[in-house]
């Protein structure tokens, strides 16, 4: 008669392999949880410390060639890793709080530049899923506004897909709230993941970014050309203009132009700069 240990020495063994997996999973994720509360708490420092800094992209018609506004990109200055653009960190702090005081900080400091600038021009602001829940967002815009005795108008903040996919009650409410004081609302990143034209009927939007994965293989693919020109076709008719996100060619501006696109930003134009350079360069 057959011996079953073979049997029973590997089922021992596979139940001895899957509880180390499940204590290397454990001890991951408790390392990630103590990583991101070191983080939050350096960014909480940062705040204390003033460190935190606006640079602004600027976005250009492609029509006149004039500047009609700039993309805010909240940044961090740091003693030995110098300046941190905010993909380093914000993804962290939308985990937590933190990101509500960060995201006010940059709403305070975007009007201030804003209403000491001669220009004509609007600031978009990024907004995290959590502002827009926690319910403070339409107080602290209203405050800030007040302050600097800015127009609503000056001010837009751009919405991920993902963020706008379960819409609930809070974030309807913060949307419909913030179109009602005259904030411009920009779907950003539009065509990397889940949203469809529908959204752009659904939602009190102003403007539509193009995510730069559909401009990239412009002038040459012809699939995304016609993509673009039915996505701006339809943001059109629903009275939303259209702006393309990076935009490194002169070609690319050009086919950009004759499919409708009314606006762009990247590389071709200008870097990411700090307001008094980007007032000097466009006033």
């Amino acid at each position: 008669m057959p011996s079953s240990r073979p049997g029973i020495t590997a089922a021992r063994q596979t139940g001895t392999d899957a509880s180390a997996v499940q204590e290397l999973r454990a001890q991951a994720a408790r390392n990630n949880a103590a990583e991101h509360r070191r983080i939050t708490t350096r960014l909480r420092q940062a705040l204390e410390q003033e460190a935190f800094l606006l640079l602004y992209q600027p976005q250009t018609s492609l029509q006149s060639g004039a500047m009609r506004g700039a993309e805010a990109l909240i940044c961090l200055r740091h003693r030995r890793r110098g300046l941190i653009m905010p993909g380093h960190f914000m993804p962290v702090a939308e985990h937590s709080d933190i990101v509500i005081d960060i995201g006010n900080w940059g709403i305070v400091q975007a009007c201030r530049d804003v209403a000491s600038a001669s220009l004509d021009l609007s600031v978009t602001m990024p907004v995290s899923h959590r502002q827009l829940l926690m319910g403070r967002l339409v107080k602290q815009v209203i405050e800030a506004l007040s302050a600097f005795d800015l127009e609503a108008g000056k001010i837009e903040f751009a919405l991920t897909e993902a963020m706008l996919i379960d819409e609930n009650e809070e974030v309807s409410f913060a949307l419909k709230a913030l179109r009602g004081l005259g904030v411009g609302l920009v779907l950003d990143n539009f065509g990397t993941s889940y949203a469809s034209l529908s959204l752009l009927k659904r939602l009190p939007l102003t403007m539509l970014k193009l995510d730069r994965s559909m401009i990239a293989g412009l002038p040459g693919a012809r699939d995304n050309a016609a993509i673009l020109r039915a996505t701006v076709h339809t943001a059109h008719a629903l009275g939303i203009g259209v702006i393309a996100d990076g935009v490194e060619s002169e070609a690319q501006c050009g086919i950009l132009g004759e499919l409708g696109c009314d606006f762009a930003q990247g590389s071709y134009w200008n870097p990411p700069v700090g307001f008094a350079e980007l007032t000097a360069k466009f006033g």
